[in-house]
Protein backbone atom coordinates (compact mmCIF):
# COMPACT_ATOMS: atom_id res chain seq x y z
CA UNK A 1 0.00 0.00 0.00
CA UNK A 2 1.15 3.41 -0.66
CA UNK A 3 2.15 6.15 1.55
CA UNK A 4 -0.20 8.70 1.78
CA UNK A 5 1.06 12.13 1.10
CA UNK A 6 1.12 14.57 3.80
CA UNK A 7 -0.64 18.13 2.64
CA UNK A 8 1.60 20.58 2.01
CA UNK A 9 1.91 23.04 5.21
CA UNK A 10 0.43 26.46 4.99
CA UNK A 11 3.77 28.83 4.79
CA UNK A 12 4.04 31.16 8.09
CA UNK A 13 4.78 34.07 5.95
CA UNK A 14 3.26 36.65 4.87
CA UNK A 15 2.33 38.13 0.96
CA UNK A 16 5.36 40.57 1.46
CA UNK A 17 7.40 38.12 2.25
CA UNK A 18 6.43 35.41 0.04
CA UNK A 19 7.02 38.55 -3.15
CA UNK A 20 10.66 39.28 -1.82
CA UNK A 21 11.49 36.01 -1.89
CA UNK A 22 10.05 35.23 -5.37
CA UNK A 23 12.08 38.60 -6.38
CA UNK A 24 15.10 37.61 -4.79
CA UNK A 25 15.46 33.95 -6.19
CA UNK A 26 14.56 35.17 -9.67
CA UNK A 27 17.03 38.03 -9.74
CA UNK A 28 19.88 35.52 -9.02
CA UNK A 29 18.36 33.35 -11.76
CA UNK A 30 17.86 36.03 -14.53
CA UNK A 31 21.54 37.45 -13.47
CA UNK A 32 23.23 34.11 -13.88
CA UNK A 33 22.04 34.03 -16.79
CA UNK A 34 22.47 36.62 -18.71
CA UNK A 35 26.12 35.73 -17.15
CA UNK A 36 26.55 32.76 -18.59
CA UNK A 37 25.38 34.61 -22.30
CA UNK A 38 28.31 37.35 -21.70
CA UNK A 39 31.12 34.46 -20.68
CA UNK A 40 29.83 32.70 -23.97
CA UNK A 41 30.32 36.52 -25.75
CA UNK A 42 33.81 36.35 -24.34
CA UNK A 43 32.78 39.50 -22.37
CA UNK A 44 33.63 37.39 -19.21
CA UNK A 45 36.81 35.73 -18.61
CA UNK A 46 38.57 32.70 -16.65
CA UNK A 47 35.99 30.92 -14.98
CA UNK A 48 32.35 31.53 -14.47
CA UNK A 49 30.60 29.51 -11.96
CA UNK A 50 26.76 29.76 -11.63
CA UNK A 51 24.51 29.55 -8.83
CA UNK A 52 21.14 28.64 -11.17
CA UNK A 53 19.07 25.82 -8.97
CA UNK A 54 20.46 27.00 -5.77
CA UNK A 55 18.83 29.89 -4.87
CA UNK A 56 16.80 29.20 -2.44
CA UNK A 57 20.05 28.58 0.06
CA UNK A 58 20.84 32.02 -0.01
CA UNK A 59 17.49 33.93 0.34
CA UNK A 60 16.49 31.64 2.58
CA UNK A 61 19.51 32.35 4.99
CA UNK A 62 19.42 36.17 4.05
CA UNK A 63 15.88 36.23 5.43
CA UNK A 64 17.10 34.92 8.67
CA UNK A 65 20.27 37.83 8.89
CA UNK A 66 20.50 40.78 10.52
CA UNK A 67 21.83 44.01 9.65
CA UNK A 68 25.70 44.14 10.34
CA UNK A 69 26.00 39.86 9.87
CA UNK A 70 28.63 38.88 8.53
CA UNK A 71 29.15 36.35 4.80
CA UNK A 72 32.11 34.37 3.61
CA UNK A 73 31.69 32.05 0.54
CA UNK A 74 33.57 30.45 -2.37
CA UNK A 75 33.59 30.90 -5.90
CA UNK A 76 30.20 30.16 -6.72
CA UNK A 77 29.15 33.63 -5.16
CA UNK A 78 27.25 35.77 -7.69
CA UNK A 79 23.71 34.93 -5.68
CA UNK A 80 25.01 35.88 -2.31
CA UNK A 81 26.05 39.16 -3.59
CA UNK A 82 22.91 39.96 -4.61
CA UNK A 83 20.82 38.21 -2.03
CA UNK A 84 23.11 40.66 0.35
CA UNK A 85 22.11 43.54 -1.54
CA UNK A 86 24.80 44.27 -3.38
CA UNK A 87 24.21 46.45 -6.74
CA UNK A 88 23.80 44.18 -10.03
CA UNK A 89 25.88 46.81 -12.02
CA UNK A 90 28.89 46.77 -10.07
CA UNK A 91 28.80 42.87 -9.37
CA UNK A 92 28.43 42.52 -13.16
CA UNK A 93 30.78 45.43 -13.96
CA UNK A 94 33.42 43.26 -12.03
CA UNK A 95 32.85 40.11 -13.52
CA UNK A 96 33.50 41.84 -17.04
CA UNK A 97 36.73 43.18 -15.28
CA UNK A 98 35.60 46.98 -15.67
CA UNK A 99 36.78 50.26 -13.49
CA UNK A 100 32.92 49.97 -12.34
CA UNK A 101 33.22 47.25 -10.39
CA UNK A 102 33.49 46.11 -6.54
CA UNK A 103 37.25 46.04 -6.91
CA UNK A 104 37.42 48.36 -9.48
CA UNK A 105 37.51 44.92 -12.27
CA UNK A 106 40.73 43.95 -10.67
CA UNK A 107 39.30 40.97 -8.99
CA UNK A 108 36.64 38.99 -10.91
CA UNK A 109 34.21 36.92 -9.31
CA UNK A 110 36.73 35.29 -6.97
CA UNK A 111 38.08 38.85 -5.50
CA UNK A 112 34.81 40.75 -4.74
CA UNK A 113 34.06 42.18 -1.54
CA UNK A 114 31.74 44.80 -0.10
CA UNK A 115 32.63 46.28 3.06
CA UNK A 116 29.65 48.38 2.94
CA UNK A 117 27.42 44.81 3.15
CA UNK A 118 29.47 42.97 5.09
CA UNK A 119 30.34 40.55 2.18
CA UNK A 120 34.05 39.19 2.76
CA UNK A 121 34.14 37.57 -0.73
CA UNK A 122 34.37 34.37 -2.53
CA UNK A 123 37.37 32.46 -2.20
CA UNK A 124 39.49 30.44 -5.09
CA UNK A 125 40.81 28.22 -2.72
CA UNK A 126 38.55 25.04 -1.79
CA UNK A 127 37.42 25.48 1.77
CA UNK A 128 39.67 28.28 2.79
CA UNK A 129 36.88 30.73 3.17
CA UNK A 130 36.16 28.56 6.77
CA UNK A 131 38.53 29.51 8.62
CA UNK A 132 38.09 33.12 7.71
CA UNK A 133 34.29 32.79 8.45
CA UNK A 134 35.74 31.53 12.36
CA UNK A 135 38.05 34.47 12.33
CA UNK A 136 35.47 37.29 11.69
CA UNK A 137 33.42 35.64 14.18
CA UNK A 138 36.10 35.51 16.56
CA UNK A 139 36.39 39.31 16.22
CA UNK A 140 32.58 40.24 16.53
CA UNK A 141 32.86 38.22 19.76
CA UNK A 142 35.95 39.57 21.03
CA UNK A 143 33.90 42.84 20.62
CA UNK A 144 30.56 41.78 22.22
CA UNK A 145 28.69 42.83 19.11
CA UNK A 146 25.95 40.42 18.88
CA UNK A 147 26.89 39.53 15.27
CA UNK A 148 26.42 36.11 13.35
CA UNK A 149 28.47 35.37 10.69
CA UNK A 150 27.54 32.78 7.90
CA UNK A 151 30.58 30.76 6.06
CA UNK A 152 29.24 28.69 3.51
CA UNK A 153 30.80 25.81 1.52
CA UNK A 154 30.14 23.23 -0.22
CA UNK A 155 29.92 19.46 -0.12
CA UNK A 156 33.22 19.15 -1.59
CA UNK A 157 34.92 21.33 0.80
CA UNK A 158 33.64 19.42 3.73
CA UNK A 159 36.10 16.61 3.01
CA UNK A 160 38.65 19.53 3.43
CA UNK A 161 40.78 19.37 6.67
CA UNK A 162 40.84 22.70 7.43
CA UNK A 163 36.95 22.69 8.02
CA UNK A 164 37.47 20.30 11.12
CA UNK A 165 40.19 22.36 12.32
CA UNK A 166 37.92 25.79 12.26
CA UNK A 167 35.71 22.92 13.78
CA UNK A 168 37.21 22.30 16.92
CA UNK A 169 38.22 26.03 17.20
CA UNK A 170 35.03 27.55 16.76
CA UNK A 171 33.63 25.06 19.29
CA UNK A 172 36.14 25.75 21.48
CA UNK A 173 35.96 29.60 21.63
CA UNK A 174 31.75 29.30 21.55
CA UNK A 175 32.54 31.58 18.02
CA UNK A 176 29.22 32.59 16.70
CA UNK A 177 29.03 31.35 13.17
CA UNK A 178 27.23 29.23 11.28
CA UNK A 179 28.81 26.60 8.95
CA UNK A 180 26.42 26.05 6.01
CA UNK A 181 27.32 23.40 3.64
CA UNK A 182 25.42 23.81 0.36
CA UNK A 183 25.25 20.33 -0.73
CA UNK A 184 24.62 20.39 -4.46
CA UNK A 185 25.18 16.92 -4.64
CA UNK A 186 28.38 16.70 -7.22
CA UNK A 187 30.98 19.22 -5.57
CA UNK A 188 32.99 19.48 -8.64
CA UNK A 189 31.75 16.29 -11.14
CA UNK A 190 32.02 13.93 -8.49
CA UNK A 191 29.18 12.89 -6.75
CA UNK A 192 28.67 12.52 -2.97
CA UNK A 193 27.96 8.77 -2.67
CA UNK A 194 31.07 8.01 -4.54
CA UNK A 195 32.93 10.73 -2.97
CA UNK A 196 31.88 10.31 1.22
CA UNK A 197 31.29 7.28 2.88
CA UNK A 198 28.83 8.76 5.46
CA UNK A 199 27.17 11.02 3.30
CA UNK A 200 24.92 12.80 6.29
CA UNK A 201 27.92 15.62 6.40
CA UNK A 202 26.01 17.42 9.05
CA UNK A 203 26.66 15.63 11.58
CA UNK A 204 30.36 15.43 11.02
CA UNK A 205 29.91 17.92 13.10
CA UNK A 206 29.48 15.70 16.54
CA UNK A 207 32.74 14.80 16.62
CA UNK A 208 33.13 18.34 18.37
CA UNK A 209 30.31 18.96 20.49
CA UNK A 210 28.53 21.33 17.54
CA UNK A 211 24.70 20.97 16.67
CA UNK A 212 23.21 21.31 13.15
CA UNK A 213 20.72 19.86 11.13
CA UNK A 214 19.94 18.70 6.99
CA UNK A 215 17.65 21.09 5.56
CA UNK A 216 15.65 21.05 2.31
CA UNK A 217 17.72 23.07 0.05
CA UNK A 218 15.08 23.46 -3.00
CA UNK A 219 12.55 25.23 -0.18
CA UNK A 220 13.40 28.69 0.80
CA UNK A 221 10.80 28.57 3.55
CA UNK A 222 12.61 25.33 5.32
CA UNK A 223 16.06 27.25 5.30
CA UNK A 224 14.44 30.37 6.36
CA UNK A 225 13.32 28.57 9.54
CA UNK A 226 16.47 26.41 10.01
CA UNK A 227 18.48 29.66 9.61
CA UNK A 228 16.62 31.15 12.02
CA UNK A 229 17.28 28.83 14.71
CA UNK A 230 21.07 28.72 13.40
CA UNK A 231 20.86 32.37 14.15
CA UNK A 232 19.21 32.23 18.03
CA UNK A 233 21.63 29.35 18.87
CA UNK A 234 24.72 31.89 17.98
CA UNK A 235 23.06 34.93 19.03
CA UNK A 236 22.65 33.31 22.57
CA UNK A 237 26.34 32.54 23.66
CA UNK A 238 25.73 28.90 22.19
CA UNK A 239 28.71 28.67 19.93
CA UNK A 240 28.84 27.25 16.17
CA UNK A 241 26.04 25.62 14.30
CA UNK A 242 25.82 23.58 11.18
CA UNK A 243 23.43 23.31 8.49
CA UNK A 244 23.96 20.90 5.59
CA UNK A 245 21.15 22.40 3.26
CA UNK A 246 20.87 19.62 0.38
CA UNK A 247 20.61 21.99 -3.00
CA UNK A 248 21.49 21.38 -6.46
CA UNK A 249 22.55 22.76 -9.13
CA UNK A 250 21.41 22.82 -12.57
CA UNK A 251 24.66 23.71 -14.76
CA UNK A 252 27.58 22.37 -14.21
CA UNK A 253 30.75 23.30 -11.85
CA UNK A 254 31.51 25.97 -14.13
CA UNK A 255 30.58 27.52 -17.68
CA UNK A 256 33.33 25.00 -18.99
CA UNK A 257 32.11 21.81 -17.72
CA UNK A 258 30.05 19.38 -20.07
CA UNK A 259 28.51 17.75 -16.72
CA UNK A 260 28.38 14.50 -18.51
CA UNK A 261 28.59 12.75 -14.91
CA UNK A 262 24.90 12.59 -14.71
CA UNK A 263 21.52 12.26 -17.18
CA UNK A 264 19.77 15.38 -18.66
CA UNK A 265 16.94 13.51 -17.14
CA UNK A 266 17.80 14.25 -13.81
CA UNK A 267 18.35 17.43 -14.16
CA UNK A 268 15.03 17.93 -16.57
CA UNK A 269 13.28 16.14 -13.22
CA UNK A 270 14.58 18.02 -10.51
CA UNK A 271 13.62 21.05 -12.57
CA UNK A 272 9.95 20.15 -12.95
CA UNK A 273 9.73 18.71 -9.70
CA UNK A 274 11.53 20.44 -7.04
CA UNK A 275 12.57 24.24 -8.72
CA UNK A 276 12.75 26.54 -5.40
CA UNK A 277 11.32 29.76 -7.49
CA UNK A 278 8.43 27.33 -8.98
CA UNK A 279 7.56 26.49 -5.49
CA UNK A 280 7.03 30.47 -4.76
CA UNK A 281 5.69 30.97 -7.57
CA UNK A 282 2.47 28.13 -7.11
CA UNK A 283 2.33 29.49 -3.20
CA UNK A 284 1.65 32.90 -4.52
CA UNK A 285 -0.38 31.91 -7.17
CA UNK A 286 -2.53 29.03 -4.62
CA UNK A 287 -3.07 31.58 -2.26
CA UNK A 288 -4.21 34.45 -4.20
CA UNK A 289 -1.41 36.61 -3.04
CA UNK A 290 -0.11 37.33 -7.17
CA UNK A 291 -2.12 37.02 -10.30
CA UNK A 292 -0.35 35.43 -13.35
CA UNK A 293 0.00 38.77 -14.63
CA UNK A 294 2.11 40.37 -11.78
CA UNK A 295 4.76 37.77 -11.82
CA UNK A 296 4.82 38.60 -15.34
CA UNK A 297 5.64 42.17 -14.63
CA UNK A 298 7.86 41.14 -11.57
CA UNK A 299 10.01 39.38 -14.78
CA UNK A 300 10.20 41.90 -16.97
CA UNK A 301 11.19 44.47 -14.20
CA UNK A 302 14.01 41.93 -12.80
CA UNK A 303 15.15 41.44 -16.13
CA UNK A 304 15.28 45.32 -17.05
CA UNK A 305 17.47 45.57 -14.03
CA UNK A 306 19.74 42.39 -15.16
CA UNK A 307 19.53 43.70 -18.72
CA UNK A 308 20.86 47.68 -17.19
CA UNK A 309 23.64 45.86 -14.92
CA UNK A 310 25.05 44.48 -18.68
CA UNK A 311 25.02 47.59 -20.36
CA UNK A 312 26.32 49.10 -17.24
CA UNK A 313 29.23 46.86 -17.41
CA UNK A 314 29.80 46.70 -21.67
CA UNK A 315 30.04 50.29 -21.14
CA UNK A 316 32.24 51.60 -18.24
CA UNK A 317 35.95 51.64 -19.58
CA UNK A 318 38.77 48.99 -18.48
CA UNK A 319 40.71 49.92 -15.21
CA UNK A 320 43.82 52.31 -15.72
CA UNK A 321 47.29 50.94 -15.79
CA UNK A 322 47.63 52.90 -12.23
CA UNK A 323 45.17 50.40 -10.74
CA UNK A 324 47.59 48.17 -10.48
CA UNK A 325 49.84 49.71 -7.68
CA UNK A 326 46.12 50.62 -5.59
CA UNK A 327 44.67 48.56 -2.44
CA UNK A 328 48.07 47.05 -1.75
CA UNK A 329 48.01 48.05 1.36
CA UNK A 330 45.10 49.13 3.92
CA UNK A 331 45.39 52.87 4.45
CA UNK A 332 43.94 52.22 8.39
CA UNK A 333 42.53 49.01 10.07
CA UNK A 334 38.77 50.53 12.11
CA UNK A 335 38.21 48.41 15.34
CA UNK A 336 34.34 49.38 15.44
CA UNK A 337 33.16 47.20 11.57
Amino acid sequence: MAARKAAPKKPNVSKDELLHYYREMLLIRRFEEKAGQLYGMGLIGGFCHLYIGQEAVVVGLEAAAEEGDKRVTSYRDHGHMLACGMDPKGVMAELTGREGGYSRGKGGSMHMFSKEKHFYGGHGIVGAQVPIGAGLAFSDKYKGNDRVTFAYFGDGAANQGQVYETYNMAELWDLPVIFVIENNQYAMGTSVARSTKSNSLWERGAAYGIEGEAVDGMDVLAVKEAGEKAVAHCRAGNGPYILEIKTYRYRGHSMSDPAKYRTREEVQKMREERDPIENVRELLVSGNHASEADLKAIDKEIKDIVNESAEFAKESPEPALEELYTDIYAAEVPQDA
